[in-house]
């Protein structure tokens, strides 16, 4: 039998299933960000964390920038509730102005999520057979940001409780799979939110605990928000919203309302409900303090613009096209079918019949059928300018720049754009069986086979780590992000601002408290045509 208490390692924190893990959520947060376990994160981790950071800012400004509507809608929404002490507000992107926390936390944490482009996770820790696989996005950063906005606090301390986010959210995720039971993946990053605030904000364990039985008990969002032939603003903001929940969960218990006590083993509580026990919670739960072994270092990035699933799709598509460039002549026509195949659940998600036809970018960048075109007709489009250059190296590098998805292809034009569709008419996805889902979460199993006109089928073989994917050890990663930041960055302001705005960002560790506070006060324009 596991020990009813937390018990520490050099490197991790226990808290086995028989232990009131919402209390030992909220003391671990708070011990890590006062530096009492154990050396603290590894420079590789940290490192890491920055870039993740660094990609959904320019994920969140570029949003912004394209007049995206939920993000625009709760960024003014946020400025409605200014305030005129400092410490009694944080700031939205673009701004100088003090708004309420938890506004500046919705406003920012949607404007992120609103390309779905940042960073990903599938809930994987095979060492200590923690494989829920559940899903989950690096979405939560401005929690983090808004709380040290309030208390003037450095960027060490900002990266640091980034780091202690994706820690909390991410070992949850390997534990205890939330999209099994229909429930959306973000209550795992609504716990670590208020876990996080509350260690910021100098609440006690028990107020943390007390936060978080508020979240577990009164916010559980379903996967309806990501349901139907054409998806909504809800599926984009669902992260936001939670953690503007848990912010407010985190001040009211430190105000003196008592939430729910000892959630996780709550026999009325989701986790309990939907997987029995005898009176524990229904996981061990394992976390990091020392080391390079923290869970964003199994986290992965994304590309460009696509839901992550499809991403082993596209890098057999470039793999492909890059051996085989005489594929993408005559317009096309000489690419006679394409078949995928794929594990559970990306292609009961991104091979939902319904999305064959998407009408919405929300749901065009959850349609494996469409993603890939997209892919596809860019290359066709470019080799028939004579500007596709395949190049002969594994990863392909270039030609994941080359081909990047970007914003405005998923743009209305795009969604509907005639050879898109005619490409899409050229492909079956299908379920790849047990193998395939064997495969999953350590990788993300897929293959393409294209056959030409002339009857000839060439064969992508598996793909299980592509470029992006945290086990990916070919693909120049830091230089392709730099791309997509380039590429997301410009459509906000200049080049020249927007590499100033990389740079700076990739000092995020280093800032003092005023570097802080201005942060994510970053002038950018807007542009009309896009939704």
């Amino acid at each position: 039998m596991p020990s009813a208490t937390a018990a520490a390692t050099d490197a991790h924190l226990s808290l086995p299933a028989d232990s009131n893990q919402a209390l030992g959520i909220g003391q671990y947060a708070i011990d890590f960000m006062a530096g009492k376990l154990g050396e603290g994160a590894s420079a590789s981790v940290r490192e890491r964390t920055t870039m993740f950071h660094t990609d959904a800012v320019l994920c969140g400004l570029s949003a912004l920038a394209l007049k995206t509507n939920a993000p625009t809608i709760l960024r003014e929404e946020a400025l409605e509730y200014a305030v005129s002490e400092p410490s009694q507000g944080a700031c939205v992107f673009g701004s100088s102005v003090r708004v309420k926390p938890e506004k500046a936390v919705v406003a920012n944490n949607s404007a992120v999520r609103e390309w779905d482009s940042n960073g990903t996770n599938f809930g994987y820790w095979p060492e200590l057979g923690h494989t829920a696989g559940e899903f989950g996005h690096n979405d939560f950063y401005g929690v983090a940001i808004a709380a040290c906005q309030q208390r003037g606090l450095d960027g060490a301390t900002a990266l640091n409780a980034m780091i202690c986010h994706d820690e909390i959210r991410g070992r949850l995720a390997s534990v205890f799979s939330l999209k099994t039971y229909k429930i959306d993946h973000v209550v795992h990053g609504a716990i670590a939110s208020a876990a996080v605030y509350g260690a910021l904000m100098g609440a006690t364990a028990d107020q943390i605990e007390s936060a978080i039985g508020m979240v577990v008990a009164h916010y559980i969002p379903w996967r309806a928000i990501r349901a139907g032939k054409q998806l909504s603003d809800s599926k984009g903001a669902s992260a936001a919203i939670s953690s503007e929940v848990a912010v407010l969960a985190m001040q009211r218990s430190m105000r003196g309302f008592m939430g729910p006590r000892d959630i996780f083993r709550n026999p009325e509580s989701v986790f309990r409900q939907f997987e029995k026990t005898s009176g524990e919670s229904p996981f061990d739960l394992v976390l990091a303090h020392s080391g390079d072994d923290f869970a964003v270092m199994g986290m992965h990035f994304k590309l460009g613009l696509y839901e992550h699933q499809s991403a082993g799709a596209l890098q057999g598509l470039i793999n492909l096209i890059s051996q085989n460039p005489q594929l993408l002549e005559n317009g096309g026509s000489n690419i006679s079918k394409m078949l995928i195949r794929a594990y559970e659940p990306a292609f009961g998600i991104i091979g939902d019949p319904a999305k064959r036809t998407p009408t919405t970018r929300q749901s065009a960048d959850h349609s494996m059928v469409y993603i890939v075109s997209t892919m596809l007709r860019k290359a066709i489009e470019m080799a028939g300018r004579g500007e596709f250059t395949p190049d002969d190296l594994e990863s392909h590098d270039g030609v994941w720049k080359q081909l990047m998805l970007s914003p405005w292809d998923y743009a209305p034009g795009a969604i509907t754009h005639a050879d898109t569709r005619k490409l899409m008419d050229k492909i079956e996805f299908e379920h790849g069986g047990s193998d395939y889902d064997a495969k999953y979460p350590d990788g993300i199993p897929t293959s393409m086979v294209i056959t030409d006109s002339a009857g000839n089928a060439h064969d992508s073989g598996l793909v299980m780590y592509p470029a992006g994917h945290a086990r990916n050890t070919s693909a120049d990663l830091i230089g392709i992000l730099e791309h997509k930041a380039r590429l997301l960055g410009e459509l906000a302001m200049t080049g020249d601002a927007a590499s100033g705005l990389v740079d700076g960002l990739k000092g995020l560790g280093s800032m003092d408290a005023a570097g802080i506070a201005g942060v994510y006060d970053i002038p950018f324009t807007t542009q009309d045509g896009y939704e």
